[in-house]
């Protein structure tokens, strides 16, 4: 059970996560973050999930930070004196692991390591952690009320969640800084302009097209397949040199190639659906 999430499982496999606390516009809290990272940890992973849909309760996405809690709001422990050599030494460990760390990057690098598609309906406004949650996410639909903002300039801080991999990676550079600069907040169109969201929908439209886009992502389609093809694409394409494409694709054809691709290639050869029994718990490794 989660405070502030609510999620259901369709017959196909795509799960529906609502962030829930309509009440507070869906605002980040330090219970969220906790949630939204055992979420994809954990549930997300389940077998009977193939693919996770994302959205907001009522009228927002995810306002941002609540920036209503006492002392740090966002949850960090003001007495260390951390110098960047300690941390990347210990930053799992105590008193980094939850003094230091940024809690919105510990959701996104755990969305970001989930082998399935991850789908953002973005429904309403998504400020600040709201808008960068989403980077990790591998596609964005936004409904025409949506509102988008990277924020942190006007609070005196930097962007977090990672954004500063994920951002440059999906728009380039210069709208990136452009964006993180000017602090403004985006029309859902500004951000289908900019190459942040692939489609803008009506209202209630935009969950209904983000769980279709799903389920033709999954239905009849390898597990193993899918979540070989995430690593593939998100490594390869930070990678030097074509050759660590060349040897991750050389190992991820193999293990494919005698697993779930004979049965791929008896199903296209009998013209009939295939019947794929891998797991995207169980991928072979290929780094």
């Amino acid at each position: 059970m989660y405070e502030t999430l609510r999620h259901d499982v369709d017959e196909h496999g795509v799960a529906t996560l609502r962030l829930h606390r309509p009440e507070a516009l869906n605002a980040f809290d330090l219970t969220m973050a906790r949630e939204l990272e055992q979420y994809f940890l954990t549930d997300a992973r389940s077998d009977d999930v193939r693919a996770v849909v994302v959205t907001g309760e009522g009228r927002a996405f995810c306002a941002g930070m609540d920036l209503s809690a006492e002392g740090n709001v966002f949850g960090l422990d003001e007495s260390l004196q951390p110098t960047p050599e300690d941390f990347r030494a210990a930053y799992d460990q105590a008193p980094y692991q939850d003094g230091l760390r940024d809690t919105g990057g510990k959701v996104t690098l755990a969305i970001h390591a989930l082998p399935k598609p991850v789908i953002a309906a973005i429904n309403g406004p998504a400020v600040g952690i709201g808008a960068t949650m989403t980077l990790a996410m591998d596609i964005r639909l936004a409904s025409e009320k949506a509102r988008i903002g990277f924020v942190f300039g006007r609070l005196g801080i930097v962007p977090e969640a990672c954004s500063s991999w994920f951002l440059p990676r999906i728009v380039g550079i210069q709208q990136a800084l452009e964006w993180v600069y000017s602090a403004d907040i985006l029309t859902a169109e500004q951000a289908l302009a900019g190459r942040l969201v692939r489609s803008v929908h009506a209202p209630d439209d935009v969950l209904p097209a983000a769980q279709e886009l799903a389920r033709s992502f999954v239905v009849d389609r390898s597990p193993v397949a899918l979540g070989l093809a995430k690593q593939l694409l998100y490594r390869n394409s930070a990678s030097a040199e074509p050759l660590e494409a060349h040897l991750t694709d050389s190992l991820a054809m193999y293990w494919t190639s005698i697993a779930d691709g004979k049965e791929g290639v008896a199903a296209f050869l009998d013209k009939r659906a295939p019947r794929f029994t891998g797991s995207a718990a169980d991928l072979p490794r290929i780094d």
